[in-house]
């Protein structure tokens, strides 16, 4: 994509949000620190880009595309995690054939800090999932999901920190109740635990115990459900919480151009994200830190 065409695409979806009380005339007398958040949701194993002729998605999306999106950003800013919030897997023919394996080798390849488990992830069984990890150069995080009795026990931790430039981020993960969803004999003796209780856990230790200057939630419970407004979703999430900044989401192939902005239960300011599904879009919210670690957000989705 041409980068006129580039600003044009997505100078009218973003959006600048006050974090912490920094006001933007700040930045003239205070060192600041950039951190670049980028993330994708549900991509499902679409490889290739939709076709010219497609109804919906024409000539956009693809693995070639997004890595040199994602290429030239971290030549505008070092400073960056590439995040991805579940359901890698089934869609294509891909993962039919390749049972993952490509998924998870050109992810590798475009340098993917982390990632959260999607049900989708499952299709295989958890013995498919668990096979391709050699083919992961990045971890996964599920703080709710308990895979002690599995051949997962091990391989996914709760939360991981990074330290970027100084920046100390904290990322946990969620996953959605997969009784339901996937067959038993798929995820076998994975226990699903509450996302709301853990949540509270997670954070309280990122932000007070570990010291995290920015905390993130790498979801796969869903955005919203309008039909089932007692349903724990990133949206409910961010209002019962107190120590989250940002939510990465997935599974309801919700498309933000811009990231909705929420009080938490201390009545400040949660962002939270999602970009749809089939790597149509790649989530970019952008953290500006100043010595006393105040901070500002600015956020939009960059059509691919």
């Amino acid at each position: 994509m041409k980068r006129r065409d580039f600003i044009q695409k997505t100078a009218a979806s973003s959006t600048f949000l006050g974090l912490g009380g920094l006001s933007l005339s700040s930045f003239n007398t205070l060192e600041t620190k950039h951190l670049t958040v980028l993330h994708t949701n549900d991509v499902h194993s679409y490889i290739d880009p939709f076709p010219a002729n497609h109804p919906k998605n024409p000539n956009m999306g693809g693995v070639a595309r997004r890595a040199a999106l994602i290429e030239s950003i971290r030549k505008e800013n070092s400073n960056v995690l590439l995040l991805d919030a579940g359901d890698i897997f089934q869609g294509t023919p891909y993962f039919n054939y390749y049972g993952g394996e490509l998924e998870f080798k050109l992810m590798s390849m475009m340098k993917y800090d982390l990632a959260t488990i999607g049900n989708h992830d499952f299709d295989n069984s958890i013995d498919g999932l668990y096979a391709q990890l050699p083919n992961a150069n990045f971890e996964f995080v599920s703080a709710n999901y308990d895979f002690k009795n599995t051949i997962m026990d091990g391989h996914v931790k709760p939360y991981k920190i990074f330290n970027k430039n100084g920046i100390k981020v904290g990322v946990f993960g969620l996953g959605i109740a997969l009784e339901g969803l996937v067959d038993k004999k798929n995820y076998k003796e994975t226990v699903y635990n509450d996302p709301l209780s853990i949540a509270q856990d997670m954070s309280r230790i990122l932000k007070q115990e570990k010291k995290c200057d920015l905390v993130i939630c790498l979801s796969h419970i869903g955005y919203k459900y309008k039909d089932e407004p007692n349903k724990i979703c990133d949206v409910k999430l961010a209002s019962l919480t107190k120590d989250i900044d940002l939510i990465i989401g997935g599974h309801t192939h919700t498309f933000l151009d811009k990231p909705t902005v929420l009080k938490n239960s201390e009545g400040n300011d949660v962002l939270v994200n999602q970009v749809g599904c089939y790597g149509v879009n790649l989530g970019r919210i952008d953290f500006y830190f100043d010595s006393t670690t105040n901070k500002t957000a600015q956020g939009k989705s960059i059509i691919v």
